[in-house]
């Protein structure tokens, strides 16, 4: 497998010990109510400076994960109602069950990934990889354009070059067939124009505007497991969210 470690966009030391005492508290291993591990304790597990660990934990308190209380610790709260049930568009592509009758697979083998996609998969631009893109339909309509991008050694023994509908979607088959596990999704949004293969395939009108998301799916080591590409009209869709201002 590729190695990351050198790479820029890694993930940061902060974002896998978040990732890690969420895991934790979502699998049982920290119960509600319970005292997490002292920084000392987590400085020494993690291998991280004290400011990491204190950072993450800012993180978790922010998000609703723990409580931190002056002067004893910090105690588990359990899963945010908000983390289980926001939903983003690149994890989502990724999990998504692939529907024969409401997905329409439009290419999928060994490409060479694109400029665009070079940097965040890890690989040098027109490096073989395997390629995956669907057309997503409402109503028998172009609703969105999902496109995945797997390192070689990832797909490797797996049907994520077949273009037949996978029904359980990309990220079980993966852990089904390799044993290998999603840890950190890194998503971006952007606002542009449609290119010409996206407006025919989406049936739009050129000039029309798109929102684009890539996100990049790594495992617990920063390696990389996928790439998602989500091209949403923006004329069908529109994002929103809720969270504390606190």
């Amino acid at each position: 497998m590729v190695d990351m470690s050198g790479l820029e966009f890694t993930p940061p030391k902060y974002a896998q010990i978040v990732r890690t005492l969420q895991e934790r508290i979502e699998d049982g291993t920290y119960p509600v109510g319970e005292k997490l591990p002292s920084e000392t304790r987590l400085v020494r597990e993690f291998g991280a400076g004290r400011s990491t660990v204190v950072r993450a934990l800012q993180i978790l308190s922010m998000q609703g994960w723990i409580e931190r209380e002056h002067g004893r610790g910090s105690f588990v709260k359990g899963v945010p109602h908000q983390a289980v049930e926001r939903s983003h568009a690149g994890a989502s592509a990724f999990e998504a069950p692939e529907n024969s009758k409401s997905d329409q697979i439009v290419c999928a083998g060994r490409m060479s990934v694109p400029a665009t996609i070079a940097e965040t998969i890890g690989l040098p631009e027109n490096a073989p990889a395997i390629m995956r893109r669907r057309l997503v339909l409402v109503d028998d309509e172009p609703s969105e354009l999902v496109t995945l991008w797997f390192p070689l050694d990832v797909a490797e023994g797996t049907d994520l070059g077949d273009p037949t509908p996978i029904s359980i979607g990309a990220r079980e088959h993966i852990q089904r067939v390799k044993q290998l596990r999603p840890s950190l999704v890194f998503e971006r949004l952007s606002a542009r124009l449609a290119t010409d293969e996206e407006n025919e395939l989406l049936g739009l009108e050129k000039g029309t505007p798109v929102l684009g998301i890539v996100a990049r799916i790594v495992d617990t080591s920063g390696e990389v497991l996928a790439v998602a590409e989500v091209v949403l009209p923006g004329d069908l869709h529109e994002l929103e969210d809720s969270y504390s201002a606190v």
